[in-house]
């Protein structure tokens, strides 16, 4: 039976000490996503907090990490979302995506409305994918995909 978490401290410390057990055992996101048989971009995300795993992912990730039955279960809970406390973000790296929705939100609101109409982009059915290319002009470059699901909104 799917439970929700209302505390927000609770994941906060399991991600803190899942992150820990990451360094300490040197695995890459990639090594436990692959242990929970899930996309690196969700275990990563329900590592840390933002997600629920399914019950044999959870477990999977909570053997691999050395982390007890409660982080497992911890893991299986629907969490209280939203990883960045309000005002704006300090982290150089997600200041940027900060910074180019700023710069791209209403761009991008204008040709998703203007393609699809009156609507959200889902961020529950969605798939995201981060990628590292070499750029032509020298140096790598990063390929975001962030790939949701249209959902219209109805009249009613």
């Amino acid at each position: 039976m799917p439970h929700a978490q209302f505390d927000p401290t609770a994941r906060a410390a399991l991600a803190a000490a899942a992150v820990e057990a990451k360094t300490r055992k040197d695995l890459t996101w990639q090594q436990i996503a692959d242990a929970a048989e899930l996309s690196v971009a969700f275990v990563t995300a329900a590592v840390l907090g933002q997600q629920a795993l399914p019950e044999k992912s959870a477990d999977a990730v909570a053997r691999l990490l050395d982390l007890d039955a409660d982080a497992a279960m911890l893991l299986r809970t629907i969490p209280t979302r939203g990883s960045i406390p309000g005002g704006i973000p300090t982290d150089p790296t997600i200041y940027r995506f900060y910074e180019m929705l700023q710069v791209y939100g209403t761009t991008l609101k204008a040709l998703v409305h203007e393609q699809f109409g009156d609507g959200i982009i889902s961020a529950i059915n969605f798939r995201l994918d981060v990628k590292k290319v070499a750029d032509p002009e020298g140096g790598e470059r990063a390929v975001i995909t962030l790939d949701g699901k249209y959902l219209p909104s109805k009249p009613f």
